[in-house]
């Protein structure tokens, strides 16, 4: 009786404040949106060397235990498990969940705009260039994927090799003993993670749609306006649930593959009929400038710069996104991984998906770019300024337009739908006590959930305000987890040094 109470208060408290902020924002989407800002500026303004020192200390954690560590070869379960996964599924699986669609929104957007408007370079020059894909592959290469690193391993551990409930909370057992987890400090810690959650995922849905609504506007002529992002949400909320409910095995992991595929297909045309050449030197440059400045780089917060806005701009902003992001993939990265030694968890995790966004960025911002140095720096900046619309207005000055412009629409879909439905099922498992396999009712009340919130922060907010409120959203939800994130690390190496494969050896 007493598990179940504990199982319903998570649940309830959970929704009634998700719940909460939707009817707040439909009621009085000014307030909601002023008081959403003032946070913002308040945790922008004061905290943005605190992201920066969190997220680099992820990159530096999770390096040191999956590489030089003693705990490298302990195993994600008993000493005689294996993976569940082939290592193909299992990449699309972390990599659809980890970043889903914000690639394909960012791809072209983002470096067009560092080669546009940097904030201490000569717009359209070399150095803006530069500039664009070190501070690209800086958001979307290490940081983003060491956070994600550090909670999916201590829920991994702990759910697999410790047997206990799937929980945020478990990964505390070390530090605050069983009564702390059960009681409610434990509770607070898996509200958190909910809130995080749904905060980070209503972002990338609102990114999504806006971006789905765009391309079918450049494709079919649909026209862009609050209907028909409430109709694309609507449609797609159908099909993520429903794979949601179907399972890993059945609905997610399918879909999941069908990402690969489409995102792989994506990538091999654009290298053929794009500027081949310069993308090849744009990635092997570009990826020698991240890992040599990346020190310098990764702690930059404006303090010597002409326009210190810009980091909190983009960079914070990317980390405080991240790190909301952090307990929806760490613990549908855990879910996946059972079998995998530490190593090759953080092998996985870290590396690979780093390696392949600098491909991605490579292509896409390369071809954006040399679209910019034909057209000038001012139209430019015209195309890059609209977001949502960026990656098909440069599709249109390469060959294939249509058929590429068809294909981003069906790989915006796929991600929308991986992102949505690998969080409704952690969100159904965080809310019913760690469980596998959560109620299809959980998870069919946590869809419609971040579905609405999604909708309310782009369409309850003033106009022209729905990316920004996005923003917005995933930075204030992010922060308290950022210490969730720290004390992770501590409990992590704790237990760990107690594990019987450690000292044997």
């Amino acid at each position: 009786m007493n598990k179940q109470n504990s199982r319903n208060t998570t649940y309830i408290i959970s929704v009634i404040i998700t719940t909460a902020l939707v009817l707040w924002a439909v009621v009085s989407g000014s307030t909601f949106e002023a008081a959403a800002n003032a946070a913002f500026s308040f945790l922008g303004g004061n905290f943005s060397w605190f992201y920066m020192l969190a997220m680099t200390s992820f990159v530096v954690f999770a390096i040191w235990i999956g590489f030089f560590s003693k705990f490298k070869n302990i195993r994600l379960g008993p000493d005689d498990s294996r993976p569940e996964y082939s290592n193909v599924s299992w990449f699309g699986m972390l990599f659809s969940a980890g970043m889903g669609i914000g690639l394909v929104f960012w791809g072209v957007a983002e470096p067009m705009n560092f080669w546009v408007a940097p904030p201490d370079a000569v717009p359209g020059s070399a150095e803006a260039a530069s500039f664009a894909f070190q501070k690209a592959f800086l958001h979307w290469g290490l940081h983003p994927w060491a956070g994600y690193c550090v909670l999916g391993l201590g829920m991994a551990y702990f759910q697999f090799r410790k047997g206990k409930p799937g929980l945020v909370s478990s990964v505390f057992t070390p530090l605050l003993g069983e009564k702390g987890v059960n009681g409610p400090v434990g509770k607070l810690i898996d509200i958190l993670a909910i809130f995080a959650t749904a905060g980070g995922i209503a972002t990338s849905l609102g990114l999504g749609a806006m971006q789905i609504n765009s391309g079918l506007n450049k494709v079919f002529g649909v026209p862009e306006n609050k209907v028909a992002v409430f109709v694309i949400v609507a449609v797609i909320t159908v099909i993520y649930i429903w794979t949601a409910v179907a399972g890993v095995d059945k609905g997610i992991k399918k879909v999941c593959d069908m990402n690969v595929v489409v995102a792989g297909l994506l990538m091999l045309i654009c290298l053929a009929i794009g500027p081949t050449v310069d993308i090849l030197c744009n990635l092997v440059e570009g990826t020698g400038n991240y890992v040599q400045s990346l020190p310098s780089s990764a702690m930059a917060v404006g303090a010597f710069s002409e326009n210190p806005s810009w980091y909190s701009a983009w960079t914070v902003f990317y980390w405080a996104w991240w790190i909301a992001w952090a307990p929806f993939s760490g613990l549908f990265i855990a879910r996946i991984s059972k079998g995998r030694t530490i190593k090759e968890f953080v092998a996985g995790v870290l590396l690979l998906p780093a390696g392949a966004s600098f491909v991605w960025f490579a292509i896409f911002g390369t071809m954006g770019i040399n679209v910019g140095e034909k057209v000038g720096v001012e139209a430019a900046a015209e195309i890059a300024s609209n977001t949502s619309t960026a990656l098909f207005s440069v599709l249109e000055h390469y060959p294939l337009t249509t058929i590429l412009s068809v294909i981003v629409v069906v790989l915006l879909c796929t991600f929308f739908i991986t992102s949505a439905n690998s969080a409704t099922y952690v969100l159904g498992m965080l809310s019913s006590e760690g469980d596998l396999n959560p109620s299809n009712s959980r998870k069919f009340i946590w869809g419609v959930l971040q579905a609405a919130l999604a909708l309310v922060l782009m369409l309850c907010t003033a106009e022209g305000r729905g990316l920004n409120m996005l923003q917005t959203m995933s930075i204030v939800s992010a922060f308290p987890f950022a210490f969730i994130l720290i004390f992770t690390m501590v409990s992590i190496v704790k237990v760990m040094s107690q594990d019987p494969a450690v000292r044997k050896n």
